[in-house]
């Protein structure tokens, strides 16, 4: 077996990015952003998408600000991407479709062409309410009802410590738990190895190598320019920035509801980290993005020749021709 190609060999560093979908690729560069869908065997379909940004003022390209307005804009964009992959999954039958209930046909009738948006929209509304139980209120209350009572001859300043501790391992816990159970289901190990396919695709391109389905599968599948390492980066500088909240002993949910409120500045620190990962690649930004590409053997999995070809297909729209998409030439550091 060969060897895969370590992220040392980079010899440029670019600001395409992606993401994986169900049964294909999102591609985005400075000028496009192309969706590419395998339909059939022999066919992938491609459609560039855009989203029109709801920042455009400089206040949100200041650093720390930059990174709320990008995951709004990433997150529309994802979601957009993510509908089309899912139209299409549906149309060339690689969803698997069971009789709808009374309930579904009346959706149907209902939203008509729109249901899908509207099952979305759900889906979304109760993901982001489950995640913020999840990984802001869920910690602080346990540790507030567990162990807590045993801290009462603590100080003020080392019981914040440990609950900032406590409930950031327990945090990332949870991440890592949710992740490898869902990479137990099926459809899941399909997108964690288009996942795989989008990386490995984006290091064949900053090696300068020609994009081929041997030469991407060569590629080593961890990078640290990546949602997943970003969230576990976010999750980190949490346990920093919990030291200075306090405790509220007699209203235990105000910490929880500050977190919330501060989540742009973790979200803002979480950026800056992964875009300074991932425009430099040198002995100090490969130890700091380690925990997230350690993260990353759970959401990355190893692609088949045909989820490579989709990701090759959708790389190669996004590629402009001005090389405006290079933020680093590293072989001129060499």
């Amino acid at each position: 077996m060969k060897k895969q190609n370590d992220n040392k060999q980079q010899k440029r560093i670019t600001s395409i990015g992606g993401s994986a979908l169900i049964e294909g690729i999102m591609m985005r560069g400075p000028k496009r952003t192309t969706v590419a869908c395998r339909v059939d065997k022999d066919t992938i379909y491609t459609e560039d998408i855009n989203v029109k940004p709801l920042f455009k003022s400089k206040f949100w390209k200041l650093p720390l600000i930059r990174g709320i307005a990008g995951m709004i804009d990433s997150m529309r964009l994802s979601y957009k991407a993510l509908g089309l992959s899912a139209d299409k999954a549906m149309e060339a039958g690689l969803v698997e479709e069971e009789e709808p209930s009374k309930f579904e046909k009346w959706l149907n009738d209902k939203f008509g062409d729109k249901l899908m948006n509207v099952i979305m929209v759900i889906a979304t509304i109760l993901g982001v309410a489950l995640a913020l139980g999840l990984f802001v209120f869920l910690p602080s209350l346990l540790f507030t009802w567990l162990l807590k009572p045993a801290l009462t001859e603590w100080s003020e300043s080392s019981t914040r410590l440990l609950q900032s501790a406590f409930e950031g391992v327990l945090k990332i816990a949870l991440f890592l738990g949710y992740m490898m159970l869902v990479s137990r289901m099926e459809d899941m190990k399909r997108v964690f190895k288009y996942h795989g396919a989008e990386h490995k695709t984006i290091f064949c391109y900053e090696n300068d190598e020609e994009l081929t389905v041997e030469n991407v599968r060569k590629q080593t599948r961890f990078h640290p320019r990546c949602g997943t390492s970003f969230l576990v980066v976010t999750l980190l500088v949490g346990i920093f920035v919990g030291l200075f909240i306090p405790t509220f002993p007699n209203i235990p949910v105000l910490r929880p509801v500050l977190r919330l409120l501060l989540l742009p500045v973790l979200v803002g620190l979480g950026y800056e980290f992964i875009k300074l990962c991932g425009k430099h690649d040198n002995k100090l930004t490969r130890i700091l993005a380690t925990p997230g590409l350690w993260a990353q053997r759970i959401t990355t999995k190893e692609p088949d020749d045909e989820m490579i070809e989709c990701a090759i297909e959708a790389m190669k729209a996004v590629i402009p021709d001005d090389g405006s998409d290079i933020v680093n030439d590293c072989s001129c550091a060499r």
